[in-house]
């Protein structure tokens, strides 16, 4: 499945732009004209041109792939006319008559910190439009940059290796009332002794070493203590078992305590079985694509600056999961002896899809109400829903029919009673809540600083490149969830408290919880200010987030699973 994943990814992704191409002397270069959007936030882009720039003849539309539309680009070939090793100095744009409705719109950009983004041979770069500049208290200016300066530079082989944009040229726009302005730029070409296949390297945070640290030093703190908590649970269960290995048959029922009290009740059936599996279907689902991008970071498969593929491959690995996703939740709810499987794995198809398609659909709308990049078209929600209804769909239901025929019964250890025995009230300190509070606490410590990077790639201008430290503490985070999820399940078993099912995979997808928390104080670190903002930061992180219980939900639960079998194995039940 991985390879027909990547597969179909690479098919996708393929992009219009030519990059590390060989060069000849004067061949024409293009520059590709992207989106302009404010600096707080790169969700909120916008066309280019919806900003009154200078346009001729020679800029034209380029047919744009799916993951530059997720990436909110509208590729434009702009009005540069550029030729390899061709040096120009102010060269003339155009010069155009700046109506005031016109400046109205480049001093709100500037107001609101505007950048714009351009492509030269698959390498991006950015530029600001203007400044504005504090007079006093109560008045200021807003300069335009009108000059633009390109210093190009390419290896021995003619390949470009590096693109830098600089500006020169300064206009004061504050003034309401029609101006001409003069729009020129110009180009450096240099040699550079910086190898072709190291062109990259710029875009790799300067903070990697940072990084790496902080991560090294969470991990190992968080392997400390995932260790003592594992021999604390080690020690409790050797002497919870002892007495029963020498001699079982001595022992009544009237001596026996805590959880081998409950063998008659803890593999009874939880309510909701259906939720339950189609919740444990989902989780694997994402678990797939979670590792599956990881691979693919890690891999260095896409440009570590374009988003949009790692969208892409996320669509299209999620729409291959489905058949996971079936197998998995048919297959567990079979097992509890369910009846009617086709509503569990339509349950199961929209317990994610569904609040994910709904958030989607509420975003788009306020997109297109401002205007923006992300008010997709209808042919691209077409593509996304074909990926969805003909590839996801038939996948789903294909796995759905591989676990039904599966029919392996569940199995359990210890015979259930036909009457469920009176679960004792405990204290508040041994509720739910304060449990998942404690379950999440360990490992979102030590994905914080992870998390940090991630969201600042995600709703800011920041690559993310060091896929080697994320995959170490995602594996971390996994063991620690199934460890801390454990340790939580034996103690309410200890309590006499059967109902674990349900229990221990709100133990492991309480980390979810935590991560939208920290949404909170992340937003109020940042500069996002308008309603379009707000709106996707909260309601995509929402939809990630739930995504993050569904995973390490399931995987609390498959390993509490494990254990409690186990434990229950080992014993003699009646």
């Amino acid at each position: 499945m991985v390879a027909a994943s990547l597969t179909l990814i690479l098919i996708l992704v393929v992009t219009t732009v030519s990059a590390g191409r060989h060069y000849k002397d004067g061949d024409p270069v293009l520059v590709y004209v992207n989106k302009i959007g404010p600096f707080s936030n790169p969700i909120e882009s916008y066309r280019y041109f919806d900003l009154p720039f200078c346009s001729s003849g020679l800029a034209s539309k380029e047919k744009e792939t799916l993951s530059q539309v997720l990436d909110g680009g509208r590729f434009v070939v702009g009005p540069f006319k550029l030729n390899f090793g061709v040096d120009l100095k102010s060269e003339m744009l155009c010069k155009k008559r700046m109506k005031r409705d016109d400046l109205a719109k480049f001093r709100n950009a500037i107001e609101k910190t505007y950048l714009f983004e351009m492509y030269l041979d698959g390498l991006p770069f950015w530029g600001f439009i203007g400044y504005k500049d504090q007079i006093g208290s109560s008045s200021s200016k807003f300069i335009l940059f009108n000059n633009l300066n390109f210093m190009i530079s390419y290896d021995t082989d003619h390949r470009i290796c590096s693109v830098n944009l600089t500006s020169s040229g300064f206009v004061d726009i504050s003034d309401d009332k029609e101006m001409e302005v003069e729009f020129l730029y110009s180009v450096k070409w240099k040699e550079t002794s910086i190898p072709f296949e190291r062109r990259m390297d710029v875009f790799i945070s300067l903070d990697t070493q940072s990084n790496w640290f902080l991560t090294k030093s969470s991990s190992y703190f968080v392997i400390v203590v995932a260790g003592l908590l594992a021999s604390m649970l080690i020690w409790l269960l050797h002497n919870g078992l002892a007495k029963y290995a020498i001699n079982d048959d001595l022992i009544t029922d009237q001596e026996e305590t805590g959880w081998k009290n409950i063998h008659g009740d803890v593999f009874r059936y939880p309510r909701h079985k259906s939720l339950l599996a189609a919740s444990l279907g989902s989780g694997t689902r994402l678990l797939f694509v979670f590792i599956s991008l990881l691979i693919i970071g890690f891999l260095g498969v896409f440009p570590p600056f374009n988003q949009g593929n790692f969208a892409t491959a996320l669509i299209v690995i999620y729409a291959l999961a489905s058949f996971l996703a079936g197998y998995i939740s048919t297959s567990f709810y079979c097992q509890l002896e369910g009846a009617n499987w086709v509503k569990n794995l339509i349950l199961t198809e929209f317990l994610f899809s569904g609040p994910l398609f709904l958030m989607f659909c509420f975003l788009i709308t306020i997109a297109s109400m401002h205007n923006a990049n992300a008010a997709m078209s209808l042919s691209t929600i077409f593509v996304l829903l074909c990926i969805w209804i003909l590839l996801g769909s038939p996948l789903l239901v294909l796995g759905g029919i591989a676990g039904k025929t599966r029919n392996i019964g569940f199995d359990a250890p210890c015979k259930t009673t036909k009457c469920p025995r009176e679960i004792p009230l405990l204290p508040w300190y041994k509720g739910i809540i304060l449990k998942m509070f404690i379950a999440g606490v360990l490992p979102f410590s030590m994905i914080s600083i992870q998390l940090h990077y991630i969201l600042s790639s995600l709703w800011g201008y920041r690559v993310y490149t060091i896929f080697s430290a994320l995959s170490i503490v995602f594996a971390l985070l996994l063991l620690v969830t199934g460890l801390v999820t454990i340790t939580l399940t034996y103690f309410q078993l200890s309590s006499e408290h059967y109902k674990w099912w349900w229990s221990s995979f709100f133990y492991g997808g309480s980390i979810g919880l935590f991560i939208y928390g920290y949404c909170f104080y992340y937003y109020a670190q940042s500069d996002m200010s308008s309603f379009m903002q707000k709106s996707f930061f909260f309601g995509y992180m929402a939809c990630l987030c739930y995504g993050v219980f569904l995973t390490l939900g399931t995987i609390g639960f498959f390993t509490s699973m494990l254990f409690v079998r186990h434990i229950y194995g080992s014993i003699k039940c009646e």
